[in-house]
């Protein structure tokens, strides 16, 4: 079961959240074993992101959990297909997008865990 989170420091619509889920829904197939079937999302929008001491009028942090393991090349697929999405759906310069990948052993569903 992936989970993707994402925090955006700009206003979501719900059309652009409807196309970024479909987007998404398909750019989790990269990771071998993973499908939109068991994929949770989560948007946060107009999110206060500060780097370097810098608030980032467009940016984003996006988390991505997956239940086992994939391969670095999977998750480097993964991060341009994210970069693209958010790029093309909300302008949001690839520069300003960080992704987080996060492995899970145990993870609970429907009263038990995997």
């Amino acid at each position: 079961m992936p989970f993707i989170n994402s925090k955006v420091s700009v206003k979501l619509s719900k059309e652009k959240e409807e196309v970024i889920k479909d987007r998404l829904g398909k750019a989790i197939e990269i990771i071998p074993g993973k499908s939109e079937n068991w994929l949770m999302l989560g948007f946060e929008d107009n999110y206060k992101l500060y780097f370097k001491g810098e608030n980032l009028e467009k940016g984003a942090f996006i988390e991505v959990k997956i239940f086992g393991k994939a391969s670095k090349e999977a998750y480097n697929k993964l991060t341009t297909a994210i970069c693209d999405i958010f790029y093309e759906e909300l302008a949001i310069p690839v520069d300003k997008i960080y992704v987080k990948y996060e492995e899970v052993d145990n993870w609970g569903w429907n009263g038990s865990n995997f």
